[in-house]
């Protein structure tokens, strides 16, 4: 199961503004670099907790159905799957209908359920990702569609990291997770057995 970001976010989850209010700065010298460390903090948070902040497209590649009629989408909330797409063994991709299929988008995992047994489906015609779904995942298109928890561990975040600006660059940032980070972001990890 592979997953790739199709289109990056179109705006971030906390504003230079926002950012800028909580170091209680002024003046535009430092933009470029909090933009930097905004959009790090975003990835950053985002791979810790499996989460798309803003809403945007991906694709999870799937090598052969799964057993059960349950394909689990761990990248979400999930808003809605866009396309299911199977590719026959001359390479030929073959949209499916799936017409009476459920999501269960905010689970963690996402829940797709196909709407057929996995037997009835076609299988890809390629040994390695045969199959691709295609699906918007995100809170909402702004960041005011983001929980308030989240945008409080960014902006701490952000702080941490504009502390080390002289010592780290922004491309070897994140240099520190503030203290309180984990706690602030703990509701929103996926736990894993």
């Amino acid at each position: 199961m592979t997953l790739v970001e199709l289109a990056p976010p179109g705006a971030e989850a906390i504003t230079l503004a926002e950012t800028k209010a909580h170091l209680r700065l002024d003046g535009t010298a430092e933009d470029e670099l909090l933009a930097a460390l905004i959009r790090t903090a975003r990835a950053h948070l985002e791979r810790e907790t499996g989460l798309a902040l803003i809403a945007r497209s991906f694709r999870l590649y799937l090598d052969a159905w799964p057993e059960s009629r349950v394909i689990r989408i761990v990248k979400g909330p999930v808003q809605t799957i866009e396309a299911v797409t199977v590719y026959d063994a001359a390479g030929v991709p073959v949209e499916l209908d799936v017409t009476g299929a459920v999501l269960d988008g905010a689970a963690r995992p996402a829940r797709l359920l196909l709407p057929a047994q996995p037997a009835a489906l076609p299988g890809p015609g390629r040994a390695l990702n045969g199959i691709e779904i295609d699906f918007v995942a995100g809170f909402g298109e702004a960041g005011t569609d983001v929980p308030d928890t989240l945008k409080r561990a960014m902006l701490a975040h952000v702080a941490a990291m504009y502390e080390l600006r002289g010592v780290l660059s922004p491309a070897e940032q994140p240099g520190a997770v503030p203290a309180g980070y984990d706690r602030l972001v703990a509701p929103f990890r996926m736990r894993r057995l």
